[in-house]
């Protein structure tokens, strides 16, 4: 049992800088599912995998974790918007957003600062979330400026604000 207050390690992590990402998948009915996240990160160089957490009340829990494959979008800093609205619950998040068919057909974003295509290779329990790690099958990257969160507000890695796009 953990001696530290769940609400002090949340500030604590807070001040931790991390990428901000959209995780998407398509289920065998074609239905599109996605997920903001700041748990992601790279695993293993050989084996090459990544690790990225959903909560386990996510409404996309269970796609995700049943996924054959899932697509990791790193956002750049002028999508702020982006992982606003895909940070929400409910509605379907793919209706506005400018996600388009990419890697295996998933849905990603044409100017991300980078896109992982990944097999799922396991699911670990990860407490209050699930631990998916994918095994990389394709990689693309570009220029962009990447989106950071840090103390709670996505920022740029300079530290100034990041600009919000439509989402």
């Amino acid at each position: 049992m953990s001696t530290v207050d769940p609400a002090d390690f949340a500030r604590v992590m807070a001040r931790v800088p991390t990428p901000v990402t959209v995780v998407t998948t398509v289920d065998p009915g074609g239905r599109r599912w996605g997920f903001t996240a700041s748990s992601f990160s790279s695993l293993s160089l050989d084996p090459t995998l990544v690790l990225v957490c959903p909560a386990r009340t996510a409404s996309c829990h269970d796609a995700f974790v049943s996924a054959d494959r899932f697509l990791v979008n790193v956002l750049a800093s002028g999508q702020a918007g982006v992982a606003g609205a895909f940070a929400r619950p409910g509605a379907d998040k793919f209706t506005r957003s400018p996600m388009e068919p990419r890697e295996f057909g998933l849905p990603g974003l044409a100017d991300a600062t980078a896109r992982i295509a990944c097999a799922l290779h396991d699911v670990l329990d990860g407490g209050d979330h699930s631990i998916l790690v994918g095994r990389v099958e394709a990689v693309w990257t570009s220029d962009a400026e990447p989106l950071v969160y840090y103390n709670r507000l996505f920022t740029r890695p300079g530290g100034s604000p990041a600009l919000a796009s439509s989402a």
